[in-house]
């Protein structure tokens, strides 16, 4: 094992042999750059996490941040850490080399982000959102905007937030009141509260780049009447940074995520924050989309970072961890002690990890190339395919990989046993800081009304249509393997039932029973998540099993126990034969499921929906 964050092998398969990365190179714009370059982006990557920020995560969850004297404190140690990310061009990696980023595709981004979130989340909260800023103004800044906070926000000399929840609105953006006054000079006054902004404060920057979302006065109610500002905490006059009126009332005490300061801001509470429009008025709900699914795959990657450092703990505690006789032995007093992974109970908990986190990973960085492809695409036609992948794929990336993501770490902690609810082991960090995933950058029940509601009717369905044609191209072409037919088999029947289920909630909608899909939309993203994971595995199987029986062929190995002896003595064969397990098992234990959580979805009521509030309130 390389390390105990992530599964090195796994990702040099889901890049180079999934996913062909290597690919790209032949585009323009990342002419430039070769497999070699990725892999030495990747290490780079790995060595910072391991030798820096992982040091740094325990500081970060025991300290914690502070507000002392209207100013965020964050654990000594992460200055060090923000100095070599910044030292290192972390927060340009991904930025287009016009804008002063280095342009490496968002697919390496991703991978090497991975690494770094896995090591310490609480950190990595600070520069994601930056980068994020960053890409708005990139995008949607004019050129005074621009050549005012790119270069400070791509070197990670400024950072910058997300500023949308207010304590009355909640997620309910169209409800906010904070208020932007047009003033003589083409600036805005703003005025109003956002409560928890991720990095809403810190001691890591001089300076914060605020994106806050408000209604200029006059404007029409709800979302159709936002518009988006710039709003610095500190602005420039004359060439020096001035306060500019953003005071931070509070710091959030939560559950986990302790090293991420998670503020309550004031705008204007003397009237003098002054903000700066991005884009015309009225379109900040549609940039700040732009933003959000950035943010969302982002979210999605912390899932899976903190699954997989949960799930490679796991295994080398469960390697370690010696506990009563093989389950073939346990009448046998004198019969020596095993390591727990040899329990059947552990060793299928382990299975499921093992699956559902290479899922996961094949999921997002396959999303994360479809945003390289779609921006690189000269083929109008093809550049519309991987923008629709994209746009339907992030509410699974971001809900099923958090939700996913949660459970992995719940396990790990049940398979380091009573050490696991300790803190002498991380496991019990891991679960404290990853339940947040499936709370912010939208709650995984908007993600699913997002699905439901916007994703399955665009384009008169295409989108749908289009993933649908993939998988049934996919498992066309391993029907061919009898070695996999089985697997692709239950693929298919997981997709049939989701066509039914997709099927079933269009009739609704179209017979005015619009709650059915509204009241059950998570467990229909829970259904698609599934499937979209089934296809990743199936299609990583196929891939495996050639390397595997050419790996057979090479060594003679042309019986079963011969096949044993090789994946016992060779890493490789090892890998692949794990590879095609992970698709087995998975399509087993959940993709058999599909069924039952299509039959719940159509056959479930909406009774309950009319239940008076008594019936559940006590008090």
């Amino acid at each position: 094992m390389a390390n105990l964050l992530v599964d090195e092998r796994d990702v040099q398969f889901v890049l180079y042999e999934q996913l062909k990365v290597e690919d790209l190179c032949q585009i323009a714009k990342f002419g430039e750059f070769s497999p070699e370059v990725f892999d030495m982006v990747l290490d780079a990557a790995r060595k910072l996490a391991e030798n820096e920020l992982w040091p740094a995560n325990a500081d970060g969850d025991k300290i914690g941040v502070h507000l002392k004297d209207g100013q965020v404190r964050v654990p000594e140690s992460f200055h060090r850490i923000q100095r070599l990310y910044c030292e290192g061009g972390w927060p340009s990696l991904s930025i287009d080399q016009e804008s002063g980023g280095q342009g490496v595709p968002a697919v390496i981004g991703c991978a090497a982000t991975e690494c770094m979130i896995a090591a310490n989340l609480g950190f990595m909260g600070y520069p994601g959102l930056t980068i994020g800023a960053a890409r708005v103004l990139e995008k949607f800044g004019n050129p005074e905007q621009q050549s005012t906070y790119m270069e400070k926000l791509v070197s990670g000399e400024w950072c910058g937030t997300m500023c949308l929840t207010e304590p009355q609105a909640g997620s309910d953006v169209g409800a906010l009141r904070t208020k932007a006054r047009l003033n003589p000079d083409g600036t805005y006054s703003i005025t109003g509260s956002k409560i928890f902004i991720t990095g809403g404060d810190q001691d890591l920057t001089e300076n914060i780049i605020h994106l806050v979302l408000a209604r200029v006065e006059g404007a029409a109610a709800g979302t159709k009447g936002i518009s988006i500002f710039i709003v610095p905490k500190k602005r420039i006059e004359n060439g020096r940074l001035v306060d500019n009126d953003v005071t931070t009332v509070a710091v959030e005490s939560k559950l986990g995520l302790h090293a991420s300061a998670t503020c309550a801001l004031n705008f204007g509470e003397r009237d003098n924050c002054v903000g700066y429009l991005i884009g015309p008025e009225n379109s900040g709900m549609s940039i700040m989309f732009h933003m959000m699914n950035e943010a969302r795959l982002l979210v999605g990657l912390q899932g899976l970072a903190l699954a997989s450092a949960a799930y490679m703990h796991s295994v080398r505690y469960a390697n370690e961890r010696l506990q009563g006789p093989h389950f073939s032995a346990i009448r046998d007093p004198d019969s020596p002690k095993v390591p727990i992974l040899e329990h059947p109970d552990v060793r299928r908990m382990l299975m499921w990890m093992k699956s559902v986190t290479e899922g996961m990973r094949s999921l997002l960085y396959y999303v994360a190339k479809c945003v390289d492809l779609a921006e690189c695409s000269t083929d109008r036609n093809d550049a519309a395919k991987y923008r629709g992948i994209v746009d339907l794929l992030i509410p699974i990336c971001k809900a099923w990989s958090t939700d996913i993501g949660f459970r992995v770490t719940e396990l790990a902690v049940q398979i380091h046993g009573g050490y696991g609810y300790c803190n002498e082991y991380p496991v019990e960090q891991f679960l404290r800081d990853v339940k947040i995933t499936s709370i912010y950058e939208g709650t995984n029940g908007i993600q699913a009304l997002d699905l439901v509601g916007r994703k399955l009717r665009m384009n008169q369905g295409a989108l749908f249509q289009t993933f649908i044609g993939e998988v049934s191209k996919l498992v066309a072409r391993v029907n061919e393997n009898p070695r996999l037919k089985p697997i692709a088999a239950r693929v298919d029947e997981a997709k049939s039932h989701l066509i039914e289920a997709t099927v079933y909630f269009a009739q609704k909608a179209m017979s005015g029973e619009h709650a059915v899909p509204v009241l059950y939309a998570t467990p229909y993203l829970e259904l698609f998540g599934d499937l979209t994971i089934g296809f990743m595995l199936l299609w990583q199987a196929e891939i495996a099993d050639e390397k595997l029986q050419a790996m057979y062929a090479n060594a003679g190995a042309g019986t079963p126990e011969k096949q044993k002896e090789l994946a016992e003595s060779d890493r490789e064969a090892a890998f692949y034969l794990g590879k095609i397990a992970s698709a087995e098992f998975f399509s087993q234990s959940v993709l058999s499921l599909a069924q039952g959580k299509a039959k719940a979805i159509m056959q479930s009521g909406t009774g309950f929906l009319e239940l008076p509030k008594e019936a559940f309130l006590r008090i």
